[in-house]
């Protein structure tokens, strides 16, 4: 079993909150667009798996990948940065979803929480929305879950977007 911490959209800001509600995590997942200084500080806080987004600049890129492909407790999880949601994948993600079947895909970039089981190509689809400061959206989340065959234990963590330090 294994307790997982996701976020995207930090763009340069690790919200107080990410302490608090990940403390018990055993990981971290970042799907992008961290900004700077972020990869570093939550490396310092936990075990971190994380993917480059649009916005983030060459150094991050050299430091992790776009997209991330690994098992956690027996689940293929994949993992990206722009990744649209059920119905509505751009083509070359649709693919390497079809191709790769993982049990869970994780993309940030909307700044939009959506957790919704996809049926056709039967995975979870986690859009953690957006942990930072930066963007239209007005409420900052986090999203956190158990691994322990299958995804379970989801929860919500919703703050507001100027309040990310508190």
């Amino acid at each position: 079993m294994k307790r997982i911490g996701v976020l995207s959209d930090t763009h340069g800001t690790v919200p107080g909150q990410v302490y608090t509600f990940f403390k018990d995590c055993d990981e971290i997942w970042h799907a992008g667009d961290m900004g700077s200084g972020v990869l570093e500080e939550l490396r310092g806080f936990k075990p971190l798996r994380a993917v480059y987004g649009n916005m983030d600049d060459f150094a991050l890129r050299y430091e992790v990948p776009g997209t991330q492909l690994f098992a956690c407790e027996g689940l293929r999880v994949m993992m990206t940065h722009i990744g649209g949601y059920p119905g509505h994948y751009p083509k070359e993600i649709l693919k390497v979803l079809q191709h790769e079947k993982p049990d869970i895909f994780v993309c940030g970039h909307s700044h939009i929480l959506k957790i919704m089981y996809d049926r056709d190509l039967n995975l979870l689809h986690i859009n953690p929305g957006a942990a930072g400061r930066v963007g239209f959206h007005k409420v900052s989340t986090l999203v956190r879950f158990v691994v322990d065959g299958t995804p379970k234990d989801m929860e919500i963590l919703d703050f507001d977007k100027f309040k990310v330090g508190e």
